[in-house]
């Protein structure tokens, strides 16, 4: 069944506002960098490829309105290198609005009985500490501006087992955990934190399952909705997190997934004939 058409909501909303976006040279990140850049914002992608983070801004600057963007090569496991994105993307009066901790990955699938403990180890630092230190430089510039909004990038598989998958997964509910606490604790300075949990999206990082197979078809199975996501389906949560729109809200998980959580996660057992 064809997906239905969405509508595309006017631009505007965030005008003024700076934003860093980190992993944003591509994928959700660089969708979600081109929407905030459409609502006016002043957006600063990071990553650690500087050559894709030109083509980024390149394509950034050519979207229409009065929005703006910028980037600064980071690795964000490297405390030295995200605090100095993070003041790069503020701006001259040291203020800083959105942080949409968006970078991330997975070094291991597999057994837990034949894990390798460093891909483990990696799968952990880009995922929990990354966004643990974005957070942790986002704080003052934040609480300069008087508050702001931070967005975590968590999974559905941080949310309920997918199999085999259970170093991501385990990397991405501390993920949560992590933002649940940094809103309880940084809501008096005007900062919301929250995170979205998408489900399969069709970007380059998943081209590897939604070009089709038995893990696709697992999926999809177990999905409400019947379709995959895409990138511009979490850019607009992340940007409704982000904007004035939900300024009562803070500490929220939500799932962008078409509705896979309500069943079972994805037999990444599938991936390999099992």
């Amino acid at each position: 069944m064809a997906a239905p058409q969405v509508k595309t909501p006017p631009a505007g909303g965030l005008e003024g506002l700076r934003a860093l976006v980190t992993g944003g040279g591509s994928g959700i990140g660089l969708g979600t960098a081109r929407r905030l850049v459409a609502d006016g914002a002043h957006v600063t992608i990071c990553g650690r490829t500087e050559e894709k983070l030109q083509a980024a801004v390149e394509e950034l600057s050519a979207v229409p309105g009065d929005g703006s963007a910028a980037y600064a090569v980071a690795d964000v496991t490297v405390e030295e290198q995200i605090a100095a994105a993070v003041t790069a993307a503020t701006g001259p009066d040291g203020h800083l609005d959105i942080l949409f901790a968006n970078a991330g990955g997975g070094h291991h699938i597999g057994p837990i009985a034949e894990a390798d403990a460093a891909g483990v180890r990696a799968t952990v630092e880009v995922n929990l500490i990354g966004t643990f230190l974005s957070i942790k430089h986002a704080v003052a510039p934040m609480t300069a501006a008087g508050g702001g909004s931070i967005i975590g990038m968590s999974s559905g598989a941080g949310a309920f087992p997918h199999r085999l998958l259970w170093a991501y997964g385990a990397s991405k509910a501390g993920v949560d955990q992590l933002c649940r606490s940094a809103a309880e604790e940084l809501g008096v300075y005007g900062i919301r934190v929250n995170t979205v949990q998408p489900g399969i999206i069709d970007d380059e990082l998943m081209a590897f399952i939604t070009a089709g197979g038995p893990l696709l078809d697992d999926y999809l199975a177990e999905m409400p909705a019947g379709r995959v996501g895409t990138v511009d389906d979490v850019a607009a949560v992340v940007r409704f997190l982000a904007g004035p729109e939900s300024t009562w809200i803070t500490g929220d998980c939500i799932a962008v997934d078409g509705g896979h959580h309500l069943r079972r996660g994805a037999n990444y057992e599938l991936l390999f004939g099992s």
